[in-house]
């Protein structure tokens, strides 16, 4: 019990990184000598010491001595250099007994490396200290580290039948205050959030979390003919920076060095819509590829409809994260949370699992992972 009760207060700690540790994880650690806490530490961003390294100094600010000591660690130390040394030198280095670690670094490069160099300079290490909690906690990182590609969570708000908007566009508001709240804090989770053009030209989004000074995220903007308004608060805001436009080759030239002089500019190659009516759209496939490359672990897919079915029938998301509002719109021409072509038979239809269900204020909220039983009906964008 004494060491579930230090983990959890390491998890605490490592949660106060949530926004601002992105390419790396979220990680806290203590050290500790019988029942007392000697020294606590969470990694704060890149370039920033470890959660073990914090740990370690604050012990030793504090007086005590690190010698025969106890380190608790919510993720396996690291043991190759990076921007900041290897953790496991400074943990050999101060002495420590024993280290106590929540879950294995899933890089597999690394995993398990961290634990034989203790082991192997006689230090005991013991694992699997809650650890399906600390490996949710870095969930984006997990995919991301293995992958290279970011965790995709697609997050909606809708009526009760499945509707973000009445024919003629109106949305504001679907769902209550304290459910637009909890989606805010969802967002500080995340190291991007994506839109389609037509979510920002019909309510001109921030798509900022509750504190942005404290994010190190980006917004994402799918717009293959750079249609995005000069005006938009994602151009023209205090964090413009933080914005990536995503246009298409044929996206006209002078627009896009409009755009370029304010935010940052992908050109992205174009795949054809399932729907032969419908214009090419940015491949996402390759949108995946190169968020990954620019570090991004976790995107947040807020929509429209169209671009919500793009990622959830094409087998692009993983996870969804749904609010629903006890109202019902109606109407054949109302807007969808989840548009597209849809789906061509049941087996390809997408799968759900690990539902979670809970109230937020008046609102429903369904987490659940994604599981594609069958081949997806079309990639497209």
């Amino acid at each position: 019990m004494r060491e579930i009760k230090w983990m959890q207060e390491a998890l605490r700690l490592a949660r106060k990184g949530r926004g601002r540790t992105s390419p790396n994880p979220m990680v806290g650690a203590l050290v500790v000598r019988g029942d007392q806490i000697l020294g606590r530490g969470w990694h704060r961003g890149p370039g920033f010491p470890h959660a073990e390294v914090e740990a370690m100094e604050d012990a030793r600010r504090r007086g005590h001595p690190l010698r025969g000591s106890t380190l608790v660690v919510t993720l396996e130390p690291c043991c190759t250099w990076g921007r900041t040394p290897p953790c496991t030198d400074a943990i050999l280095k101060a002495g420590i007994r024993e280290v106590i670690v929540g879950t294995v670094d899933p890089n597999p490069r690394h995993a398990g490396r961290g634990f034989t160099i203790l082991q192997a300079a006689g230090v005991l290490v013991r694992t699997g200290i809650l650890a399906e909690a600390c490996a949710a906690l870095n969930e984006g990182f997990n995919h991301w580290i293995v992958h290279r590609k970011p965790l995709v969570t697609v997050k909606a708000a809708m009526t009760l039948d499945g509707k973000i908007a009445t024919a003629q566009g109106e949305s504001k508001w679907i769902t209550s205050a304290a459910a637009r709240a909890h989606g805010r804090r969802l967002r500080q989770c995340c190291d991007a959030v994506l839109v389609g053009i037509e979510t920002v030209l019909a309510d001109n989004p921030s798509l900022l979390p509750d504190a942005p000074r404290q994010w190190r995220g980006r917004r994402v903007v799918l717009d293959a003919r750079a249609r995005i308004p000069l005006e938009a608060n994602v151009v023209a805001d205090a964090w413009a920076e933080r914005t990536i436009v995503v246009v298409g080759p044929r996206a006209p030239r002078i627009r896009v060095a409009e755009l370029e002089r304010r935010v940052t500019v992908w050109e992205a190659p174009l795949v054809q819509s399932p729907n032969r009516h419908s214009a090419p759209h940015v491949d996402l496939e390759w949108l995946m590829e190169k968020l990954g490359e620019a570090e991004v672990t976790h995107l947040l897919v807020e929509g429209g409809g169209e671009v919500q079915a793009s990622f959830l029938l094409s087998g692009l998301a993983q996870r969804i994260a749904f609010y629903y509002a006890p109202r019902i719109l109606g109407g054949a021409q109302a807007r969808k949370a989840v548009a597209g072509t849809g789906a061509r038979s049941w087996q390809q239809m997408v799968q759900l699992e690990n539902p979670r269900w809970r109230w937020i204020g008046p609102d429903l909220f369904l987490e659940a992972r994604v599981k594609l039983e069958a081949t997806p009906p079309g990639r497209v964008a």
